[in-house]
C-alpha cells in the first residue's frame, strides 16, 4: 500500500511547479490575490532570496503541493492514508476534502507570517543518536532550554531552541561516539515552547474558519495518529510549537500496511527519510535466535516528550460498546459542573470534536438552564451528543423535578446524576420516559442515566431496577404509564456507574485503587441477583489528570472515564478568569476539604482549592460553630464579630434578612417557619448563605473576595500541570476541552502500549 507524503519547509527550491502553473491558471490567480505578488514568477526565479524566507517559503510550497495533488493521474490508486510534514499537512488536508485552495493559501500565509516575524533561537540537527533517547540527553546537557522539534528518522532528531543553548547541547551530545550536530539555517526556534506566541495568535486566526473532517485519513505530526472528528483546527494550532513526530507518523503507517510513500510536491527529502527509517529499524530489530530460552534485554521505555508508536490507539482504549451508543470516538466523558461551569461552550466543543460532555445545570435558575439547552441543541443538531446534569436537591425535591421536566420538553436523551444519596420518583421518570418494548418483546429505555456514585449502597440502587413504592407514585400522578412503569421494572435505573473518587465536588475522598475494583464486584453481584442481560458499565471520575492516571483506570477495568476539574481551567468553563488563574497554578496538595453548602446540616463535604483562598478554614470553622451552638446568639460575642467583619463583611442581621426574603421568593415559606421555630436551623441558612456568596464571588472574579473564593476541585488539577508544563497547554488559554481529552486519551494509549 502507498501513502501520500507532502513536504514541509526546506524543500522549496527555484524552478519548483513548472508546468503546474499553466495547467490550473484560475487558482494560481487566486493565489497571488490573496498572497499580494506573483507565485509563480517567485517559485520560476527565487525572488531573489524571498523564496527561503518563511513568510514566503510556506504558501509557495502549500501552492506547489496542492497542485500537485491536482494534478496527479486519476488512473494512479486512491491513497488510505495522508501524511504531511510540518507545513505539509496542510497539503495533506486539502487533499483531504478539509478546506478549499484558497483557504488553505490564507491559512499558510497567516501561518507563514507569524512564523516569520519570530525572531531569535535556531535549531540543531542531531544524528547518530536514537531519539527517544535524546530528552534525557538534553536533561543532563543543562541545555533547559531546548526542545525536541522534530523526529525525522530513529536516528535524526532536530533541536530548537536558544543559540547559546543549542551551543551547550551540541557540545555534549558530540563527545558521543558516532554522533554529529549540524547547526539549521533557520531564523527562529521552530516547532517549540519558543513559539507558543505565534501558535496562540494562530489559534484566535483560526476561530474565523470552519473546517470539514477529512474524507480521507491524515496521519497528524502532532500525535502521530489519524485526525478524529472536529481534530482541524486544534491540532494545526499546536502544531506550531509542537514537535514533529515524523519519525512516529511512519511507524504508524508502516504499521498498518503501508510500504511504500509517494511524495507530492518538490523533491525527495521525505521518500529519503521514509527509505531510511525503514532500514534503520530493520537494523534494530533482533534476528530470531536458535535457542528459544534466550533472554533479550527488554526495549527502552518510551519517554513522554517523545512516546513511540505502539499501535494502540486512543479509540480503542474502554468499552466499544459505550463509545457506539454515545457515538462518540473516545470512551471519555466531560462531566458537569454546577452553575454553568460546565458551559454550554464547554459542552459544544466537545460535541463538535465528536466527544461529550454534560451541562451544569445544578444550582442556575430553570430559564438559564433551558436557554443553555436551547442553545447547545442548535449548535449541535438533532443527533447531537449532549448531556445535562441532574444534581439532588435534598431541601428542594420540587426543582430536581422541574429540571427533569425540561429536559423531557427539550428531548434531552442523557443526565448526568450527581449527588443522590437514594433514588427519587424525579430520576426514574426521566430513565423510564418514552421506555417500550421492541419487535421481539424486549425491554428498551431511550434515555439514559449516567449516575456518579462513591458509596456502595447508592450505586446498589442505581444498579437495581426502580423500587416499587417509586414506580407507584409515578403511575398515580401520570408521570409513567402502565408500560413505561413495567419496564422499569425490568431494567436497571442507570446502565452506566461512574465511580466518583477523591475528587472535587461531593466526595467521599475514596481511593480509586480500592473503591473501583470493590464497585466493579458489585456490579457483578447486581446483575446476577436481578437477572439482568446488558452488563451494567463502569466508569472513574476523580484523579483523572495525568495519561498514567487514565490508563491505570482502564486498567482496574473503567469501561469509560470522566473528567471534570481539569475542564474548569479551559476556555470554554464558564467561570472567572481569576479562578483559571488560581488553577493553573496548583499542585497536587493545594486542595482541602469543606463543608458542602447544599447539605451543610449532615456535614456532606466538598474538596476546594486551598492555595490563595481563606474558604476551607473558614467553612469548615462556620460548621463547628453550626455542631457546637443552639442558635447564633449563643456564640461568644468575640466569634460573632470575627465572622460578620471578616466572612460576611455586614452584620448577622443584614445576612439573614436577605436570606430570609431569597427563600420566601423562591416560594420556600416552610424552611422560614421552621427558621422562626428553631434558632439553629436559622443560623444554618445564614451560615449557608456564606457558602452560596463564595461561589458567586468566584464564578464572578470579584478581586475583593479573593480570599473568601470557593473553587470547588481536586487535585487532579495539579497533576494536569505538571503534564502540560513546557508544552502548548501550560496557559489554561489554550486548553480547550478537546485538546485536554486528547492530551489524555491518547497519552493513555501510549503508556499502555509500552507495557504490553
Amino acid at each position: 500500500m502507498v501513502a501520500l507524503v507532502f513536504p514541509g519547509q526546506g524543500s522549496q527550491r527555484k524552478g519548483m511547479g513548472d508546468g503546474l502553473f499553466a495547467r490550473f491558471p484560475e487558482l494560481t490567480r487566486q493565489a497571488d490575490d490573496i498572497l499580494g505578488h506573483s507565485i509563480e514568477e517567485l517559485c520560476r526565479t527565487g525572488g531573489e532570496g524571498r523564496l527561503d524566507r518563511t513568510e514566503y517559503a510556506q504558501p509557495a510550497l502549500f501552492v506547489v503541493s496542492a497542485l500537485s495533488w491536482l494534478a496527479r493521474d486519476p488512473a494512479l490508486p486512491e491513497p488510505r492514508f495522508l501524511a504531511g510534514h510540518s507545513l505539509g499537512e496542510y497539503g495533506a488536508l486539502f487533499a483531504a476534502g478539509c478546506f478549499d485552495f484558497a483557504t488553505g493559501v490564507r491559512l499558510v500565509r497567516e501561518r507563514g507570517a507569524l512564523m516569520g516575524r519570530v525572531q531569535g533561537g535556531g535549531m540543531l540537527a542531531v544524528v547518530g543518536v536514537d531519539g527517544d533517547e535524546v530528552p534525557g540527553l538534553l536533561a543532563r546537557s543543562g541545555a533547559s532550554g531546548v526542545d525536541v522539534a522534530n523526529y525525522n528518522s530513529p536516528s535524526q532528531t532536530v533541536l530548537s531552541g536558544p543559540l547559546d543553548e543549542l551551543r551547550t547541547a551540541s557540545a555534549a551530545l558530540s563527545q558521543r561516539p558516532g554522533v554529529r550536530c549540524v547547526p539549521v539555517r533557520v531564523s527562529a526556534a521552530f516547532h517549540s515552547r519558543h513559539m507558543r506566541p505565534a501558535a496562540q495568535e494562530f489559534t484566535r486566526f483560526l476561530t474565523g474558519f470552519t473546517f470539514a473532517d477529512p474524507v480521507r485519513t491524515v496521519v497528524s505530526g502532532v500525535t502521530a495518529r489519524p485526525y478524529g472528528p472536529g481534530e482541524v483546527a486544534g491540532l494545526l494550532a499546536r502544531q506550531i510549537e509542537s514537535p514533529v513526530r515524523w519519525s512516529q507518523t511512519m511507524e504508524y503507517l508502516a504499521g498498518h500496511g503501508v510500504d511504500a510513500v509517494e511524495e507530492i510536491g518538490p523533491g525527495q527529502v521525505l521518500t529519503n527519510l521514509w527509505k531510511r527509517g525503514r532500514t534503520e529499524r530493520a537494523a534494530r530489530t533482533p534476528a530470531p535466535t536458535a535457542s528459544a530460552t534466550t533472554p533479550t534485554a527488554p526495549a527502552p521505555a518510551a519517554t513522554t516528550a517523545a512516546p513511540a508508536s505502539t499501535g494502540l490507539r486512543a479509540e480503542e482504549l474502554g468499552s466499544a460498546e459505550f463509545r457506539r451508543e454515545y457515538g462518540i470516538r473516545y470512551a471519555y466523558l466531560a462531566g458537569a459542573m454546577f452553575r454553568g461551569i460546565a458551559s454550554a461552550d464547554l459542552v459544544i466543543r466537545m460535541g463538535r470534536a465528536g466527544l461529550m460532555g454534560f451541562f451544569g445545570a445544578g444550582g442556575l435558575a430553570l430559564d438559564q438552564v433551558e436557554k443553555a439547552v436551547v442553545r447547545i441543541k442548535e449548535a449541535l443538531g438533532p443527533d447531537g451528543r449532549y448531556g445535562v446534569n441532574l444534581l439532588h436537591s435534598i431541601d428542594d425535591p420540587a426543582y430536581e423535578q422541574a429540571v427533569v421536566d425540561l429536559c423531557l420538553r427539550h428531548d434531552v436523551h442523557d443526565v448526568e446524576a450527581a449527588g443522590f444519596t437514594q433514588l427519587t420518583p424525579a430520576v426514574v421518570r426521566f430513565r423510564f420516559a418514552g421506555a417500550h418494548r421492541d419487535a421481539a418483546g424486549r425491554p428498551v429505555a431511550v434515555r439514559r442515566v449516567l449516575a456518579k456514585v462513591s458509596r456502595p449502597e447508592v450505586a446498589a440502587a442505581f444498579m437495581g431496577p426502580a423500587p416499587a413504592p417509586i414506580l407507584r407514585k409515578l403511575l398515580a400522578d401520570g408521570h409513567l404509564t402502565p408500560l413505561e412503569a413495567e419496564i422499569a421494572a425490568e431494567l436497571p435505573v442507570a446502565q452506566d456507574i461512574c465511580v466518583e473518587a477523591d475528587s472535587g465536588g461531593h466526595t467521599d475522598g475514596g481511593a480509586a485503587l480500592t473503591l473501583l475494583p470493590a464497585m466493579l464486584r458489585h456490579r457483578d453481584a447486581a446483575m446476577t441477583r436481578h437477572g439482568f442481560e446488558r452488563r451494567i458499565r463502569i466508569g472513574a471520575a476523580g484523579g483523572i489528570g495525568a495519561p498514567e492516571a487514565v490508563a491505570a483506570a482502564f486498567v482496574l477495568g473503567a469501561d469509560f472515564v470522566l473528567t471534570g476539574t481539569i475542564n474548569q481551567c479551559s476556555p470554554e468553563a464558564g467561570t472567572s478568569d481569576a479562578v483559571k488563574d488560581i488553577l493553573a497554578g496548583l499542585d497536587v496538595q493545594d486542595t482541602a476539604y469543606a463543608p458542602a453548602g447544599d447539605m451543610f446540616e449532615i456535614g456532606a463535604r466538598v474538596q476546594v482549592v486551598r492555595k490563595g483562598t481563606l474558604f476551607a478554614a473558614r467553612g469548615n470553622k462556620l460548621y463547628q460553630l453550626y455542631r457546637g451552638h443552639d442558635s447564633w446568639e449563643s456564640i461568644d460575642p468575640a466569634t460573632r464579630r470575627s465572622v460578620e467583619e471578616t466572612y460576611f463583611k455586614r452584620p448577622f442581621d443584614e445576612v439573614w434578612a436577605e436570606t430570609r426574603a431569597y427563600h420566601l421568593g423562591q416560594g420556600r415559606d416552610a424552611e422560614i417557619e421552621k427558621a422562626d421555630r428553631l434558632p439553629k436551623h436559622r443560623m444554618a441558612l445564614a451560615f449557608r448563605w456564606y457558602f452560596a456568596r463564595s461561589v458567586r464571588w468566584a464564578l464572578e472574579g470579584d478581586p475583593a473576595q479573593r480570599v473568601n473564593y470557593q473553587i470547588q476541585c481536586g487535585p487532579a488539577i495539579g497533576a494536569f500541570n505538571h503534564v502540560v508544563r513546557g508544552t502548548g497547554l501550560e496557559d489554561w488559554r489554550a486548553r480547550h476541552v478537546d485538546l485536554i481529552a486528547e492530551r489524555l486519551m491518547t497519552g493513555a494509549a501510549d503508556v499502555l502500549g509500552a507495557v504490553r
